[in-house]
């Protein structure tokens, strides 16, 4: 028996979903709105000749392609990929990455703000018994998952660090996601280590291995507790932007029961 697991939150408007002034704004107009602009289409129409007197319902829309739960290009993170090659757009990501089987690593113990490691993954991966295999899907619920909506979100969960990245796309791992607001740990966190260190590398360091090696990913995904942590499919298909560093996905996992 097939169960689709909904893995993706809602685009909406006024909620702790990103950090200030990078939020999406949603205007809605229905059926009553819209009557005038419906009318004017159709000259000798009155209101009294629609059903019920209405129009159509639709939605403005102010957005970033990273609002919501959405799929990174590599073209996200730097202007090259694989060393000297030209990043990719979200409309160039091979189709043949975003239906795969996947895997989860269940990282909500960890602490806002850790940086996961290359042996944090490895002990997960034996924990669940599993070995990656090239293209699969690689998922990890954190923490901020529970906390999506609240103040706090943007700040909550752990994030993965250079070695832990690099540890996936050496096994042929070419998309990963997470439901945290980023990818890589809190900038927060990661803001208050730069004024310890002044480390220029701890910046983003999870994304920037996609210079070196280039990958996807998605974020803010959700739900990710009622996924198992093998056994499942994701499908992450992103809308085609033309040109776009990321692009918004309905991220659904695909289980296989078996009875």
């Amino acid at each position: 028996m097939r169960r689709l697991i909904d893995i993706s939150v809602p685009l909406q408007t006024g909620i702790a979903s990103d950090p200030p002034g990078l939020g999406p704004d949603i205007e809605y107009h229905d059926h009553a709105d819209t009557v005038p602009m419906l009318l004017s289409m159709f000259p000798g129409v009155t209101v009294d000749d629609l059903p019920d007197g209405e129009g159509w319902s639709f939605e403005w829309v102010r957005a970033t392609t990273h609002n919501g739960t959405h799929l990174d290009a590599p073209y996200h993170y730097s202007a090259v990929m694989n060393g000297d090659q030209k990043a990719m757009t979200i409309d160039q990501v091979p189709l043949d990455w975003c239906l795969r089987p996947a895997v989860k690593l269940d990282f909500r113990h960890l602490p806002d703000g850790y940086v996961a490691t290359a042996a944090d993954v490895e002990a997960e991966l034996e924990r669940i018994g599993h070995e990656l295999e090239p293209l699969d899907i690689v998922v990890v619920n954190t923490s901020a998952g529970a906390r999506y909506g609240e103040d706090d979100y943007v700040t909550s969960g752990c994030g993965m660090g250079r070695e832990a990245t690099l540890y996936l796309l050496e096994r042929g791992v070419r998309l990963t996601g997470t439901d945290a607001w980023s990818w890589d740990a809190p900038f927060a966190h990661t803001a208050a280590r730069f004024a310890h260190s002044h480390d220029p590398a701890i910046i983003w360091e999870g994304h920037r291995v996609g210079r070196d090696i280039g990958y996807c990913h998605l974020e803010k995904l959700h739900n990710l507790e009622s996924v198992p942590s093998t056994g499942f499919q994701v499908s992450c298909f992103p809308v085609k932007v033309e040109a776009a560093s990321g692009g918004w996905t309905r991220a659904v996992a695909i289980v296989d029961d078996v009875h």
